[in-house]
């Protein structure tokens, strides 16, 4: 049986990105559990591994994935030129090199020629200077797999938050939130606690809008009008499926643990609470893509670039969870597989009717 390959996109060339999966890929246990293959480039990979101390990697230079040594790390180069590196700075060549890793990574990643994609973190200013189109990392990924909508999902080994809208600026997120949208974003959560983290019966808990979600109208009508009915409506469809809750109260109290899955109304609502709880150790997931692709749960760090500093548990846990997921997958798959079957056999020892 082929070994799992998980593709990693370098991400920002500025950042702590290239530290952290060199630190993870040191420990050789990683290449008895998968194939990595790194997009990005030969020459930014061995710069950032000559100003690590006491990190020993060697790589493999391959022009595709298809080509990628088992037992080695991989790596595609993307591109040919000499980089700038500015270490913890936002720079135009921070943000096209790192664009230009991720549109081969993804590529490959539809043609199925990696399993899974693990994306290093970007830099939206530097992002935004190399005429990136997209407000993040989930936004391109959506529209890279032909697809309308997705969600954006964090997660630890016990907690898994949601999110209605993603990089939306604050003041833009009341009108942003419909009932068609949450009942979509509902079916995207429930779908994928079933298929890809191997929940027969998730329970989902979505948090309100407003403060104390909304104090019966008081501090607002969100909750009444568009929240709540989305909910019931969820309810109908068969998903299993509680709220609004108010946040402050919902995670103060614990209640969260209680859940399977918890979906936010907006960013800063669902990721302040998850990364106090597990900053670190917590992974990013795109749900609801045909494809599978995780990311750490931190940025660049421009501040600690080039110290040597980062610690590399999140983005090992990306690509732990990464694995999961496209085995969760295969069985998930399988499983629908034989109901069917066993289904149409059962039809077929149906008597005729006389």
């Amino acid at each position: 049986m082929a070994k799992f390959k998980v593709g990693i996109s370098i991400g920002d060339i500025n950042g702590i990105g290239v530290e952290v999966i060199l630190k993870v890929l040191t420990d050789g246990r990683m290449l008895d559990i998968c194939t990595p293959i790194i997009y990005g480039s030969s020459k930014v990979v061995a710069y950032h591994k000559n100003i690590l101390e006491g990190v020993n990697v060697k790589f493999q230079s391959v022009g595709s994935a298809s080509k990628a040594y088992e037992g080695r790390i991989n790596v595609v180069n993307c591109w040919n030129e000499n980089v700038n590196i500015s270490l913890g700075k936002a720079t135009e060549d921070g943000g096209k090199f790192a664009y230009i890793a991720l549109e081969k990574a993804v590529q490959e990643l539809k043609e199925g020629a990696v399993d899974a994609l693990v994306t290093a973190p970007i830099n939206k200013k530097a992002m935004n200077m190399a005429d990136f189109p997209y407000a993040g990392h989930t936004e391109y990924l959506t529209k890279e797999a032909g697809q309308k909508n997705s969600l954006m999902l964090m997660v630890n080994d016990t907690l898994r938050v949601g999110v209605v809208t993603n990089h939306l600026p604050l003041r833009d997120v009341p009108a942003a939130i419909t009932k068609d949208r949450i009942k979509e974003k509902i079916r995207l959560m429930n779908r994928t606690l079933k298929m890809d983290f191997g929940i027969e019966k998730p329970i989902i808990a979505v948090l309100g809008l407003n403060p104390h979600a909304g104090d019966d109208g008081v501090l607002g009508d969100e909750e009444e009008k568009i929240i709540r009915p989305a909910i019931v409506e969820a309810k109908k469809k068969g998903a299993m499926v509680m709220g609004p809750y108010p946040a402050d109260g919902f995670f103060g109290s614990s209640q969260y643990t209680k859940f399977d899955g918890i979906l936010a109304m907006y960013h800063d609502q669902g990721l302040v609470a998850f990364k106090a709880l597990s900053f670190g150790d917590g992974t990013n997931y795109t749900g609801g893509l045909s494809f599978i692709r995780t990311s750490p749960d931190h940025g660049t760090a421009y501040d600690l670039a080039g110290k040597n500093q980062a610690n590399p548990d999140s983005m090992r846990k990306a690509i732990f969870l990464a694995k999961d997921i496209h085995s969760n997958r295969k069985t998930y798959q399988e499983d629908r597989s034989n109901t069917v079957e066993k289904v149409d056999i059962e039809i077929e020892k149906q008597p005729e009717d006389k």
